[in-house]
């Protein structure tokens, strides 16, 4: 499935991999976490601790933190206020993010 979010690339642009769910994605340097996912074609990233329903970044401004992510290993971490770096492990995080402690 295609997504509906597309990046406006630029000649310059400097390229970086990061995994997202166990796949290899090249994204710009710079890009947030939450532009990272999206643009990937992720459609959640994450799941409520109470209903269990998905969730995907909304405000994009650290205001709503429908964004939470596991980055690196650490859970409930604001996707749309990270920016990538080299070798990122990003994973959708489950409930409250303590199932990962």
């Amino acid at each position: 499935m295609s997504s509906i979010f597309r990046r406006l690339e630029e000649p310059d642009m400097q390229w970086i991999n990061i995994d997202i769910e166990g796949k290899t994605v090249r994204v710009p340097v710079g890009e947030t976490v939450a532009a990272a996912i999206l643009a990937s074609g992720l459609h959640s990233c994450r799941t409520t601790p109470l209903s269990g329903e998905s969730r995907a970044p909304f405000c994009m401004m650290g205001v709503c933190f429908e964004c939470l992510m596991e980055i690196d290993g650490i859970p409930n971490r604001q996707a749309c206020q990270v920016q990538v770096k080299e070798g990122m492990r990003i994973r959708r995080q489950i409930g409250t993010g303590e199932e990962y402690r």
